[in-house]
């Protein structure tokens, strides 16, 4: 009785040079994703070089807002006043559910930008990685003219709240409590190197999705002009 196994073939040098092509086009095709989260504005360093290179930036002239939907009528006409410049106690309010960011001046309102959020918008940020934009008061701890995303105000997260919250749950040590602690009453950078996360940032980028590793991102021109409107130590409130 003859055996049905076809007899075994090796395969020829050239087939195997492809099959190796193939694997590594595949690995690096499944890697980059994770790569682009992990090389995001939210997590350690100051914005990292090659970030942009692996993370899609949404084009920002087709951009809707995630969840607020278009800028109402009213919005639209009180976003086209000309801004008085410098601004007189400039503060900045993010309202996650609704994505939308209020410029203030002064106490009154005057600008209105749709924005989104990190890739996991529900909830306080608890640490690195969790993809989660933080809650809370927090001031603009620095300016960068040089953003992979346009144009970018720093956020001094972690804070002190958010400093006893990690050393009470085992996230940080007494001595990164301590330095966090230093720096936020100095009015500085906090340090961003901890397991609570850090480098959190308003930007631009566009509005296409819940797309960032924390921060909240606007659309270019909408940057733009909160970057040449808001100084550094602005007090910005970010909340549920």
């Amino acid at each position: 009785m003859k055996s049905s196994a076809r007899p075994f073939v090796r395969p020829t040098v050239a087939q195997s040079l492809c099959v190796k092509s193939c694997m590594k086009k595949l690995l690096l095709l499944v890697s980059m994703p994770v790569c682009a989260l992990l090389g995001s504005c939210g997590v350690r360093g100051v914005e990292l070089p090659h970030a942009s290179a692996l993370m899609p930036v949404p084009n920002a002239a087709q951009s809707p807002a995630v969840a607020g939907g278009p800028l109402s009528p009213e919005e639209v006409a009180l976003n086209a006043r000309p801004l008085k410049l410098p601004l007189a106690e400039p503060k900045i309010v993010v309202r996650k559910t609704a994505r939308r960011l209020t410029l203030y001046a002064g106490g009154q309102i005057v600008r209105v930008y749709p924005v989104v959020l990190g890739f996991e918008p529900v909830g306080d940020k608890e640490k690195q990685g969790d993809g989660r934009t933080p809650e809370g008061t927090f001031y603009v701890c620095m300016k960068n003219a040089q953003s992979k995303f346009y144009l970018s105000l720093g956020l001094s997260y972690p804070d002190t709240e958010d400093a006893e919250r990690g050393l009470r749950d085992g996230i940080i040590t007494r001595k990164q409590r301590d330095q966090i602690a230093r720096a936020i009453a100095r009015k500085e950078k906090p340090p961003w190197y901890t397991p609570l996360g850090g480098e959190i940032f308003i930007h631009g980028g566009g509005t296409a999705s819940d797309w960032t590793a924390g921060c909240v991102a606007l659309e270019n021109e909408n940057i733009k002009e909160l970057f040449d409107a808001v100084p550094s130590g602005a007090t910005v409130v970010i909340e549920h």
